[in-house]
């Protein structure tokens, strides 16, 4: 069964693609939520202009994260904690403190769910955290730790 996909499916396709999926696919869970809808001739016209709409969002959302990696690659976002002796922190850094902190400082907004941390930041000092804002925009962010 050919259907026109109206959001991305994993696995699947981007929106406004048409697919050839299974009956039972389509009836027990694209259908039933909303995320497909039956391809006919007359809508392929509204697959086209759905499929033009998104590379419009999606060019202007790669150039809006352009701008903010260009901006945030060449700052040291400095943030300061309670260290013991040996520079270890009290607590820990995480990506919501590290998202506030270039929020604070440079006016970018950053979501903490962009930022890729393995672990939160327990030592004083200078680390690489990786930000993906969008899914071919991917730069590093030095942060550095210093006691309070």
């Amino acid at each position: 069964m050919k259907v026109i996909l109206r959001n991305d499916v994993s696995g699947l396709g981007h929106k406004g693609d048409v697919c050839d999926v299974a009956d039972g696919y389509f009836r027990n869970y694209l259908d039933p939520n909303q995320l497909a809808f039956k391809a006919t001739a007359g809508n392929a016209h509204q697959a086209e202009s759905m499929r033009r709409a998104s590379a419009i969002r999606n060019a202007a959302s790669r150039a809006e994260a352009e701008e903010v990696a260009t901006m945030l690659v060449p700052t040291v976002i400095t943030i300061s904690a309670k260290a013991g002796e040996g520079g270890r922190l009290f607590g820990s850094v995480g990506t919501s403190d590290i998202a506030a902190a270039v929020k604070e400082q440079t006016g970018a907004v950053v979501d903490r769910r962009a930022l890729k941390l393995d672990s939160p930041i327990k030592d004083l000092g200078q680390t690489m955290v990786m930000c993906k804002l969008h899914p071919e925009v991917e730069f590093p962010i030095t942060v550095e730790i210093s006691a309070s």
